[in-house]
């Protein structure tokens, strides 16, 4: 009986290590590790983020298709089999070479966000959170973006969180508007995040601005989240990463999530909890900060 029950043990250990696979991303042309890549297995619920010397880890029981994104790379497609992914630099192309002076003599912040204490936890999924923000003819007077603004709720102290912009192409998310990273550090507890962005030049696109919050799953971000399970009356702890988002209820659907490869849009939901959030959208905390 103990053999059968041995036997079982190795098999059932044997499966779990083989079922985590690893690899490294780098640069195609310099061969530099890529830190902070966005990671899914395919059409699942299932992702990671590469750390800041760009290797990776991930818990997956048969071979899938991995989609690979990056900030100033080109979306890639493997098999989990492979242990060293290249990615490939885009070209970007100036399609307007113009020289702006920013002025910074008048501001408009924009946005309904607010600190609450109601936050959106990450779980263990690199989920990009994002807020649309349309054009209206009033920012002429203040065509640049100044500053970002968003609310988080940290349990550790120094977590990391990167900040995505993008254009809008009428119903999602497109493409993104500067070329390099955005990481910011965050302090702990309930904290307003202001960054200052004004250098990147960003006049405000007349088709929308999206501003996202990409959590990065990575080592210093893990902490574990415990809270009591209503019918066991035990505790339960699970693995989370920090920061959690703050999020605010707006009637506009204004919000999407980039999971498993794909954007999706949040549309509105009924609540039977509060009489002021019911066909509400969940919106991440998000404002701007714009200037001349």
């Amino acid at each position: 009986m103990k053999e059968k029950r041995l036997i079982w043990f190795f098999l059932i250990v044997s499966q779990f290590v083989f079922s985590q696979i690893r690899g490294v991303v780098k640069d195609s042309i310099s061969g530099e590790p890529i830190p902070y890549v966005n990671i899914w297995v395919e059409n699942e619920t299932v992702g990671t983020t590469s750390e800041a010397d760009g290797s990776f880890s991930l818990d997956i029981k048969d071979e899938k298709v991995l989609i690979f994104s990056a900030l100033g790379f080109e979306t890639k497609k493997l098999s989990s089999k492979s242990e060293v992914i290249l990615l490939k630099p885009k070209v970007f192309e100036l399609k307007e070479v113009m020289v702006l002076n920013q002025k910074k003599t008048k501001e408009l912040e924009i946005g309904d966000a607010h600190k609450v204490h109601i936050s959106q936890l990450s779980g263990n999924k690199p989920w990009i959170y994002v807020k649309l923000f349309n054009y209206d003819y009033k920012y002429k007077e203040t065509p640049f973006v100044k500053k970002i603004v968003f609310y988080s709720n940290s349990d550790i102290k120094g977590a990391k969180i990167k900040i995505r912009i993008f254009g809008f192409n009428d119903s999602i998310p497109s493409e993104d508007l500067i070329n390099e990273d955005i990481i910011v550090t965050v302090k702990g507890g309930m904290k307003k995040n202001t960054i200052d962005v004004s250098h990147y030049n960003i006049e405000f696109p007349k088709r929308g601005l999206v501003i996202g919050l990409e959590w990065l799953i990575i080592e210093e971000n893990k902490y574990f989240f415990t809270y009591k399970d209503t019918k066991t009356k035990q505790k339960v702890s699970l693995e989370n990463y920090a920061p959690s988002l703050v999020i605010n209820h707006s009637p506009d659907e204004i919000s999407f999530t980039y999971s498993k490869g794909k954007w999706y849009k949040h549309k509105r939901h009924s609540s039977n909890f509060k009489k002021e959030w019911n066909n509400k959208v969940n919106t991440p905390a998000i404002n701007l900060i714009l200037t001349n």
